[in-house]
C-alpha cells in the first residue's frame, strides 16, 4: 500500500510509503490520501494526526512525474483536488490538529502538504522547496497561494522563482516550522508535541484551528466577531466547565469532546 494508516490511542498516523520514489505521490496515492482524510473527519475518536514519509531521505518529493499521464498544465490545474495536494494542502474541513513529521526533503507537492499541517517538526537535515518553475510548471496545488501568506512575500517569491531549496534552520527562522531537531531526536520531539496536543480540550483545538483557517483573510476586529460553529461549540461545552473545575481541584481534566 502506498500509504500506511493506523490509529492508536486517539492518534492517526498517516505515512507516505513509497521510499523508492522518495514518497512521491502518484494518482492512486492521491486517491488513497483523500479517502484517509475523509475517514479521519468522520471519526470522532481521532484527536491528532501525524503525517510523515517512510524512510529517512524524503518526507515527500511531490508529484510523481514518472507516472505523469500526459496532462497539460491547464488540464492538471483544472483537475486538481480542491483540498490541495495530497488532499491536505488547502483542506478546510479537517478539525483535528495535523502534525507534520518532516524526515527529509519536502519538495513541490510535498512542501504544499507541509503548508497544510498545523504544526511542523523537522529533522535538521530536511530541506524545503517549490521547484515547479524549473520544469515549466507552477505550485498551483496550494503552494503559490499559501507560501506568501505564511512567510514574507520576498522570501516566498525568491523560493518559487529560483527553485532553490531552503534548509530546515532557515525555514524555522521564517516561521514555517515549530521545531528543528537532529534526526535521532525527531520521533521523541514529535511525540512531545502529540502529548501536548492530547492534553488540550478537543473542542477548543477545533475552534482554534477553524478560527486560524477561516479568518486569516479578515481584519482582526471582523475576525474576532465571527461566530464560527466550532467556536460556539467550544465555549458552550461541558469540557469548558470540566477544564476550569480540574484546574481548581488540581487534577488532570477528563475530556469528553462535548
Amino acid at each position: 500500500m502506498s500509504v500506511d494508516f493506523r490509529i492508536e490511542d486517539g492518534v492517526a498516523r498517516v505515512t507516505l510509503n513509497r521510499p523508492d520514489r522518495m514518497n512521491a505521490v502518484d494518482e492512486p496515492t492521491e486517491i488513497e490520501l483523500e479517502r484517509i482524510w475523509t475517514e479521519i473527519e468522520g471519526n470522532a475518536d481521532i484527536r491528532c494526526v501525524v503525517l510523515t514519509g517512510a524512510g529517512d531521505r524524503a518526507f515527500c518529493a511531490g508529484a510523481d512525474l514518472k507516472s505523469d499521464d500526459g496532462k497539460t498544465g491547464i488540464e492538471y490545474w483544472t483537475s486538481l483536488n480542491p483540498n490541495g495536494f495530497g488532499g491536505i494542502a488547502l483542506r478546510q474541513s479537517l478539525k483535528v490538529p495535523v502534525i507534520g513529521r518532516v524526515n527529509g526533503v519536502a519538495l513541490g507537492g510535498g512542501m504544499e502538504m507541509v503548508l497544510g499541517c498545523d504544526i511542523v517538526i523537522a529533522s535538521d537535515s530536511a530541506r524545503f522547496g517549490l521547484p515547479e518553475a524549473k520544469v515549466g510548471r507552477l505550485p498551483v496545488a496550494g503552494g503559490i497561494v499559501m507560501l506568501p501568506r505564511l512567510i514574507p512575500q520576498k522570501i516566498a517569491a525568491g523560493l518559487m522563482m529560483t527553485g532553490r531549496l531552503m534548509p530546515a534552520a532557515e525555514a524555522q527562522s521564517h516561521g514555517l516550522l515549530n521545531a528543528v531537531v537532529p534526526a535521532v531526536e525527531l520521533d521523541e520531539e514529535v511525540e512531545r508535541w502529540v502529548a501536548d496536543v492530547l492534553s488540550c480540550a478537543p473542542l477548543a483545538l477545533a475552534a482554534i484551528k477553524a478560527t486560524i483557517k477561516q479568518t486569516a483573510h479578515l481584519p482582526a476586529m471582523d475576525a474576532s466577531q465571527l461566530k464560527l460553529p466550532e467556536l460556539l461549540a467550544a465555549l458552550g461545552s461541558e469540557d469548558g466547565e470540566e477544564g476550569v473545575a480540574a484546574f481548581r481541584e488540581k487534577r488532570p481534566p477528563q475530556w469528553k469532546g462535548r
